[in-house]
C-alpha cells in the first residue's frame, strides 16, 4: 500500500508541475518553449486527475491533502476559464453579439441566416464565410475578405483588414478591425480567425494500433507546433491593435486555441472575458471532437459590461455553435 500511495504522490506532484507549466504561458512566448501552450490543450484531464488525486488523500485523512488543496486554489481561474458558474447579472442589455464558425456554409447558408435573423442581434462576426455575402433584416456589412465577415445594425466609420502583411503561408489567418458608431459613441471592434491546425476527425482519432497512434501523435505534434509560433505573430499585430485604440474595444472570433493558452493571455490581457464574467455551464463551443474545446471568444473592455454569455447548442449548423453575448453601453 505504501509504494501504491508513492507512486500515487509523485503522479500528483507531476500533474501539478505540469498544470504550472499551462499558467506560464502568460508569460513564456511559443517561439521560445511551445510545449507550455501543449499543455493548455491537456488542461481539463490534467486538472481532473489533480481533483481526483487531491480527494484520495483527502479519504485517506493523509495532511498532504491540505497542501495539495491549498494549491489547488491557484487554478480555479483557469478552470472557470473552461467551466463556470455566474450570479445573474441585475444590469439591463442594449447590445447583442454573436460569433459564429460556419464551416464554409457547409451545411446550409440558407439556414445560418434564417437562424441569425431570428437571434436579432446588433452585431455579428463570422468565420469561415469563404466569400459568402447575406442578406440579413436590419443589419449590413461588406465581405471582402475570403475567412471573415463582419456584419453590424450600425454605421461603420473605418475598418482594415489587420492581417494584410502578415508575413506567413497560413492563408486561413484573417483579422479586421471595425471603427463602428454606436449611439454617438465609437467603439473599435475586430473580428480575429488565427490560423487553423488543418486537421480533420480521422487525423486525431486513435484507433488502438499502437505504432499507428504513434504516428498520428507525432503528426498531430508536428502541426500543433509551428501553428502556435505563426499565432504568436498573429497576436502581436492584433495586441498591437488594442493597445492603440482610442476606443473601447470588442474582440471576438475564433481563435483556434484554448482558455490558458498564450494566444487566451495575451489577446485578453486588460480586456474582460464575456464568459468568464457572466458564462454558466460549459464553455465548449467546437464539438466536432468528443474533447471539450473552447476556442469561440468574446472580449471586452472593461467599460462594455457583459450581462449574458451562451454557447447555443441547440442548433448544428456548423462544428461549432454559435456563440451569443449581450452588453450593456455607457
Amino acid at each position: 500500500m505504501k509504494i501504491f500511495r508513492l507512486i500515487l504522490f509523485i503522479a500528483h506532484l507531476v500533474l501539478l508541475f505540469l498544470l504550472i507549466g499551462v499558467l506560464l504561458n502568460a508569460y513564456v512566448p511559443p517561439k521560445i518553449f511551445p510545449w507550455f501552450n501543449l499543455l493548455s490543450l491537456g488542461f481539463p484531464v490534467l486538472i481532473i486527475g489533480y481533483i481526483l488525486l487531491t480527494f484520495f488523500w483527502i479519504f485517506s485523512w493523509k495532511k498532504r491533502a491540505f497542501a495539495f488543496m491549498f494549491l489547488g486554489l491557484f487554478f480555479l481561474n483557469p478552470v472557470k476559464r473552461w467551466v463556470n458558474y455566474s450570479v445573474d447579472k441585475k444590469e439591463t442589455a442594449n447590445l447583442k453579439v454573436i460569433t459564429f464558425n460556419m464551416m464554409g456554409g457547409k451545411l446550409g447558408y440558407d439556414k445560418i441566416k434564417e437562424y441569425i435573423d431570428q437571434q436579432n442581434p446588433d452585431l455579428v462576426f463570422l468565420q469561415e464565410n469563404s466569400y459568402h455575402n447575406f442578406q440579413f433584416k436590419n443589419l449590413s456589412g461588406d465581405n471582402n475578405l475570403p475567412v471573415i465577415a463582419f456584419y453590424s445594425k450600425y454605421k461603420i466609420r473605418n475598418r482594415k483588414n489587420l492581417f494584410e502583411n502578415l508575413n506567413d503561408e497560413d492563408v486561413t489567418a484573417q483579422c479586421e478591425v471595425v471603427d463602428l458608431e454606436i449611439k454617438g459613441k465609437i467603439y473599435r471592434v475586430i473580428n480575429a480567425h488565427l490560423g487553423s491546425f488543418g486537421f480533420v476527425k480521422s487525423t486525431v482519432k486513435l484507433n488502438g494500433e499502437s505504432k499507428e497512434d504513434e504516428q498520428k501523435v507525432k503528426d498531430i505534434v508536428k502541426k500543433l507546433i509551428p501553428t502556435f509560433k505563426m499565432h504568436q505573430e498573429q497576436v502581436a499585430i492584433i495586441r498591437k491593435s488594442i493597445d492603440e485604440s482610442p476606443y473601447p474595444v470588442i474582440l471576438a472570433g475564433d481563435f483556434n486555441s484554448v482558455p490558458n493558452s498564450y494566444e487566451y493571455y495575451h489577446l485578453g490581457k486588460g480586456l474582460n472575458d464575456a464568459f468568464f464574467e457572466v458564462g454558466k455551464g460549459s464553455g465548449t463551443s467546437f464539438h466536432d471532437y468528443k474533447y471539450p474545446l473552447r476556442i469561440d471568444f468574446i472580449f471586452t473592455s472593461p467599460s462594455i459590461k457583459p450581462v449574458t454569455y451562451k454557447v447555443d447548442r441547440s442548433v448544428k449548423l456548423s462544428d461549432h455553435f454559435p456563440v451569443i453575448s449581450t452588453f450593456k453601453l455607457d
